[in-house]
């Protein structure tokens, strides 16, 4: 049956109006970081800030892809509900491109979500839908889309495929046009946490098909399966999840492709929380706890490098502000009883980045 002209029209619009937006932004920055105990060994570290990005998140890349590709898909219709399962960010960009094309949009989220996320969804428009564990986010999830006859966007199934992996403005092609310039032009690491996997995916494709030696690490936090999964290709693991909000899953998400990942670097929670505060210190500003969790895997890596005489650059992403989480992660009494005392560990950081 062919598609409505009204329906056409309306979907031409939608994507027209999602492209002006994209126009309206410029590329997000590329960040050194000085940290001498590196830099004369010929190691230099580099953060890309997607904070700077309207709705304040990496997630804004992914929301964008996401819309586009489940309006070129002809999923979404004129006044469709659109449902997510999410940790925060990916729903607070997605609540914003939704808002743009005037449809409605219910977030699935765990309950320990950061207060911060759930008032962003709201400021756009969206409803937030809080359920006991991240577990539960996938049903939940279908079932709203299936009571409201609207799409569920599933950015776990769909993270991975929906980002065109061969340049296109994405991500991957951004981090490498901008280290052209610098002592190191190509990477020697890029490192990147995983929620959905979409991200490293991306990147590790991107890699090959540009030929490139870069080597690609996932930061998993504590409690989360990639790292299981990625050293026994069972995708059967589940666990507990992570506490560390963004990145890592209690089950294995078919986005995270684990042929594309070069090597995992298992972050403990106060590693993360300590290397978000250094890191913060160093940046004078806050950043959010998965981004420390990248922060702790680069120092790992070029700690090893130093140790072998290598020298090249570790690149990985600023993910968020730390705005977002400042009666949770940057609140050292919340942090004292959901995480334990970090304080050895910030010691052991900021010695390391010193």
């Amino acid at each position: 049956m062919p598609t409505p002209p009204n329906l056409r029209a309306w979907e031409h619009d939608a994507v027209a109006r999602i492209e002006a937006d994209f126009q309206r932004s410029a590329d997000t920055h590329l960040i050194a970081l000085p940290l001498p105990g590196f830099a004369r060994h010929g190691i230099d570290l580099y953060l890309k800030d997607e904070s700077t990005h309207p709705t304040g998140s990496l997630k804004h890349r992914l929301a964008r892809s996401l819309f586009l590709y489940a309006l070129c898909n002809g999923w979404l219709r004129e006044g469709s509900t659109v449902v997510e399962s999410s940790s925060g960010s990916t729903a607070v960009s997605e609540a914003y491109f939704a808002r743009l094309l005037g449809l409605p949009f219910v977030a699935v989220m765990p309950r320990s979500t950061s207060p911060e996320k759930i008032a962003q969804i709201e400021f756009y428009g969206g409803r937030c839908h809080l359920v006991d564990s991240a577990a539960q986010v996938y049903d939940e999830a279908r079932r709203i889309a299936s009571d409201t006859g609207g799409h569920y966007m599933d950015q776990f199934t769909y993270a991975e495929r929906a980002t065109d992996w061969r340049g296109n403005n994405n991500i991957a092609q951004s981090m490498f046009q901008q280290m052209a310039h610098e002592r190191h032009a190509v990477p020697r690491w890029v490192v990147v946490g995983a929620g959905t996997g979409g991200t490293s995916a991306t990147i590790g494709r991107y890699i090959r098909y540009q030929r490139q030696a870069t080597q690609l690490c996932v930061a998993d936090p504590q409690g989360s399966v990639f790292s299981a999964y990625h050293a026994s290709g069972d995708a059967s693991h589940t666990g507990p999840g992570s506490r560390i909000e963004g990145i890592g899953r209690p089950r294995v998400e078919p986005s995270f492709i684990r042929a594309l990942v070069d090597r995992m670097e298992v972050v403990s929670d106060v590693d993360s929380v300590a290397a978000m505060r250094v890191l913060s210190g160093l940046l004078g500003r806050r950043v959010g706890p998965s981004t420390g969790t990248n922060f702790t895997a680069m120092l790992a890596l070029a700690c090893e490098m130093r140790e072998r005489g290598e020298q090249g650059a570790i690149l990985s992403l600023l993910c968020d502000a730390g705005e977002r989480y400042l009666p949770t992660y940057h609140d050292a009494a919340w942090v004292q009883q959901h995480m334990g005392d970090c304080t050895a560990a910030q010691q052991r950081m900021a010695a390391l980045a010193g």
